[in-house]
């Protein structure tokens, strides 16, 4: 079994065993979260697909192996499946444990601030990745205002993608470090934080909120909400 398969599955291990503590009992919430993790398989898989025949980024066979399912290896589409999974985990804890608190954002900030994302992405549009993440976050505050408004004013929302910051720079750490993925220099701005791009932050934000815009937005209608 190559390296990022194992450490996909280690991701997915500890969050997965805890599923079914008591007070969590996240297990309850797999109905949301398949969804949710479905939806990052689409969207991401889709993208990273396309991004990975551009030659923006591609994969270290020495520690990815050699097999490729539309042009990603079998540990790739693993990171969609069990990073979500894990990161959903961290929010329903926080949920658990933590009485949440709304924050006052108004609408039009968000969208205001979403536009401002765009104008930027269109300016770096000479690199790919880097305009590309800007982007989706641009679409994904948008969507998220749109669909579970709530969702984006929660302290608790906010403080889960914060600690879900704190795996994310180890595993991203070993996999650009190594380096399991590879990028093109000319599509990224160079920033990096110990070896991780930058654009990688706002790869993982756009992804973890669409994640969890699924899951909330799933939950309202069992809810019957509108």
């Amino acid at each position: 079994m190559d390296l990022y398969t194992r450490l996909n599955l280690l991701v997915l291990a500890l969050p997965l065993a805890l599923s079914f503590d008591r007070k969590v009992a996240f297990w309850r919430q797999w109905p949301r979260v398949l969804p949710a993790i479905a939806a990052v398989v689409a969207v991401f898989g889709t993208w990273d697909v396309w991004k990975t025949s551009q030659g923006v980024w591609g994969f270290n066979p020495v520690y990815a192996g050699e097999i490729r399912l539309g042009q990603l290896p079998p540990g790739e589409w693993l990171f969609f499946i069990c990073v979500p999974y894990a990161c959903l985990f961290i929010l329903a804890c926080v949920r658990a444990y933590f009485r949440d608190r709304r924050f006052r954002i108004p609408r039009g900030a968000v969208f205001a601030g979403a536009g401002l994302l765009a104008v930027a992405a269109w300016g770096l549009r000479g690199r790919v990745y880097t305009a590309s993440v800007v982007a989706s976050v641009a679409i994904v505050l948008a969507a998220l205002e749109l669909a579970v408004p709530a969702t984006l004013r929660s302290r608790n929302f906010w403080a889960a993608l914060g600690l879900t910051y704190l795996p994310f720079l180890v595993v991203n750490g070993v996999l650009t470090g190594l380096p399991v993925v590879w990028y093109d220099d000319t599509q990224i701005l160079g920033i990096r934080i110990g070896r991780i791009p930058l654009e990688d932050f706002f790869y993982s934000f756009s992804m973890l909120a669409l994640a969890v815009l699924v899951q909330d937005r799933a939950g309202r209608r069992g809810r019957g909400a509108a």
